[in-house]
C-alpha cells in the first residue's frame, strides 16, 4: 500500500515537473527575450513572492494590452499571448518552478 502511494506520488511530481519546461520554454525559447526578462520586470514591480505569483497567474489567466507588463514596442512585434490552458493546479506549479529557477533572494552575496 506504502509502495503504491509512493509510486503515485512520484508520478505526480514528475508530471508536474515538466510543466514549466513544456508549457511555458517551448514557446518562450521562440522569442527573442529571454524568459527571465519577463520575470525581472514582474519582481521590479510587484516585488514580492507572493505578489509576482499573482500578478502573474491573472494575467496568464486573462491577458490584455492594459494588464501587460511588457512595453508597448514589444506588444506591437508580438501581440498579446492567448490565455494560458492550464488548470490552476499546473499553473500554479509552472509559476513556483519559474520563481525557484529566476529569485534572486537569498543568492544576492
Amino acid at each position: 500500500m506504502v509502495k503504491n502511494i509512493l509510486i503515485i506520488v512520484l508520478f505526480v511530481n514528475l508530471t508536474y515537473a515538466n510543466v514549466y519546461e513544456t508549457n511555458c520554454l517551448k514557446c518562450h525559447n521562440k522569442l527573442p527575450v529571454s524568459i527571465d526578462k519577463y520575470f525581472y520586470r514582474y519582481l521590479l514591480k510587484y516585488s514580492s513572492e507572493r505578489e509576482v505569483k499573482k500578478a502573474m497567474s491573472s494575467y496568464l489567466k486573462n491577458p490584455t494590452n492594459d494588464t501587460t507588463i511588457m512595453p508597448q514596442a514589444f506588444i506591437k512585434r508580438f501581440g498579446i499571448k492567448k490565455k494560458t490552458k492550464l488548470s490552476d493546479e499546473q499553473l500554479k506549479k509552472a509559476l513556483d518552478i519559474y520563481w525557484e529557477k529566476y529569485k534572486v533572494f537569498g543568492k544576492l552575496k
